[in-house]
């Protein structure tokens, strides 16, 4: 069992729990619920931000605690302040160390999309997304079938958010490849041996039909890794451990910022 197999069968029983806990029509009391979402994809093309996707994690399996001290707030802030075109929340507790109020923290700090960062496997999710005031949800090729992705991807739609498909190899790619999704991200990432390289987003490029964003997560650490996945057509990259593991979130994507902007136009 590889730890994305362990983490959907605690997902389930999470989800199970909290149907029986939190019922649908409570979430939908949340005053998040009628806000209009920001536009994922807009603000991703912006030619005045630079399509960083800046998330708060605190923990990872392949890392442990990266930053257990940091201000959900403070650093989701930090991060807009610094120029990112949006955030990435982690919701997931048990391998991730987030919460639901994470991202409801990050919600009232900020004015930009916020992806829900999760194991999303029901409906319910979605909806507890939107309660939360997520904008975009992320759905994971690699623990969906063809059919849920099509499914929960219209049905996050008829909620006024947008769809980030992940993947991380082309017969994912082919399998779930959907219009109901916004944007296609490429994880870099091996969640067999954590091992991580770039050439993944690149090796993938050509495959995805220019109508998504391209999104390339994790792996990145440097400018030029940026200006690099530019020429492969990528406007999105999500970035979270390179700002994380500092004292200062919020300073580092300040500087790593400052740094693109000087070699784009160097």
């Amino acid at each position: 069992m590889n730890i994305l197999d362990k983490i959907v069968a605690v997902k389930q029983k999470e989800v199970a729990d909290k149907k029986a806990g939190i019922s649908t029509k409570s979430l939908e009391g949340s005053p998040f619920f009628e806000r209009q979402p920001f536009s994922f994809k807009d603000y991703l093309l912006r030619d005045d931000l630079n399509g960083i996707i800046a998330e708060f994690k605190r923990k990872s399996p392949s890392l442990g605690v990266i930053n257990g001290e940091a201000s959900v707030a403070q650093t989701t802030s930090g991060y807009v302040q610094a120029g990112a075109s949006a955030l990435s929340v982690l919701t997931d507790e048990q391998f991730f160390g987030g919460t639901y109020e994470d991202l409801t923290t990050a919600r009232h700090a900020n004015q930009c999309p916020i992806l829900r960062k999760d194991f999303i496997i029901d409906e319910y999710q979605i909806i507890e997304a939107k309660s939360m005031g997520a904008d975009v949800i992320l759905l994971i090729a690699a623990i969906l079938e063809a059919d849920q992705v099509n499914k929960f991807a219209k049905f996050a739609r008829s909620l006024g958010m947008q769809i980030l498909l992940e993947v991380h190899d082309q017969e994912e790619l082919e399998r779930t490849l959907t219009d109901q999704v916004d944007a296609i991200g490429v994880n870099n990432r091996n969640l067999k041996d954590f091992s991580q390289t770039i050439d993944t987003s690149k090796n993938l490029a050509s495959l995805i039909p220019d109508s998504f964003i391209k999104v390339s997560e994790s792996g990145i650490g440097k400018p030029e890794t940026i200006l690099d996945l530019r020429n492969y057509g990528y406007r999105g990259f999500l970035m979270g451990e390179a700002f994380m593991k500092t004292n200062n979130p919020g300073e580092a994507c300040a500087t790593f910022i400052q740094s693109l902007k000087q070699l784009a136009t160097a």
